[in-house]
């Protein structure tokens, strides 16, 4: 029985942007399999903002199917507090979070769910293999799982995705983590107790267009490494000696230069020009990075909500 004592064995999280063309598919496996499951389940869909017919499909859904939750939010706010959203109001003794293209076969959660069995509070699918992919996206994820795992101190596993299932426990305690930012990846491996994974093979999008573009990509990146890392403020600190130790040895080398050839006549614009953009460059670099630690700071200060419903059929 969960902590709010409501007898639901397991919550299944969906973040929806844009899925018309993929919600009822993934219904109707998301229904089929916790039959075959034989728990007491409930189904929360998160519409971020969606522009296309998802929000009515929704609807439709949760009218003939009381296990249909939804919340429809004012905007796009994000993948990440999409999935938070749901977790906040899951009331199931353990949580799975799936995307709505069906990338992640609806079918792994019964494998996930034997697995947290075991007595783990987090499973997590790895992916073996990415269908569908371009091979620019494959080589980026894989460089950024590896560069966050080289820089952070918390072990977050490569090759994985948010496809997971996770225990009561652990939900509570991310609800209790106040950032803006959201990166639960990350988080959920902070979090600790015992976890584990199991591999799979990641389907092709079913339908529709992703909305993971190179510029959310980008800036998921920059959350991910500055909640977890101070690496970035370390390498602005460590460019700063480098260039000030190189700039001491050409002072002493014009020093120098100057007593042993006094009648030489150096020009020295063009290496006065590279030596100031070359230092300008750095500068504007370094308070980039000290910036955007800033930024977060000062959204986690002014303590906004992380997002506004306009719809639910939650009580």
């Amino acid at each position: 029985m969960n902590a709010q004592g409501e007898g639901i064995d397991l919550t299944v999280v969906v973040p929806v942007y844009n899925e018309s063309e993929n919600i009822s598919s993934l219904y109707q496996r998301l229904r089929h399999v916790m039959v075959r499951m034989g728990l007491s389940c409930e189904l929360i869909f998160i519409n971020d903002g969606s522009t296309d017919d998802s929000l009515d499909a929704l609807r439709k859904m949760a009218k003939s199917d009381d296990t249909v939750r939804y919340l429809d939010f004012s905007r796009n706010f994000g993948h990440q507090i999409a999935v938070m959203a749901g977790l906040d109001h899951s009331r199931g003794d353990s949580v799975v979070i799936i995307d709505a293209d069906l990338q992640d076969p609806p079918e792994l959660i019964e494998e996930l769910y034997e697995k947290m069995q075991e007595g783990y509070d987090v499973v997590y699918a790895r992916r073996r293999s990415r269908k569908g992919e371009s091979l620019m996206k494959k080589l980026t994820a894989r460089v950024f799982y590896r560069l966050l795992q080289a820089i952070t101190s918390v072990t977050i596993p490569v090759d994985t995705g948010d496809f997971r299932i996770i225990s009561r426990r652990v939900v509570n305690v991310l609800r209790q983590m106040p950032e803006q930012h959201k990166f639960l990846r990350g988080q959920i491996s902070w979090v600790g107790f015992q976890q584990t994974s199991i591999l799979y093979d990641r389907d092709e999008r079913q339908g529709g267009a992703t909305g993971y573009t190179y510029r959310k990509m980008i800036r998921f990146a920059i959350d991910g490494i500055t909640s977890f890392s101070d690496f970035p403020l370390k390498l602005a600190t460590l460019a700063g000696f480098v260039v000030s130790f190189f700039a001491f040895l050409y002072m002493i080398w014009t020093f120098i230069a100057k007593i042993v050839w006094p009648e030489s006549h150096v020009q020295g614009w063009a290496s006065l020009m590279v030596s100031i953009l070359f230092l300008g460059g750095i500068q504007l670099i370094s308070i980039g990075i000290i910036g955007e630690y800033i930024s977060r700071l000062n959204l986690n200060v002014m303590n906004r909500p992380l997002y506004v419903v306009r719809e639910s059929n939650i009580q």
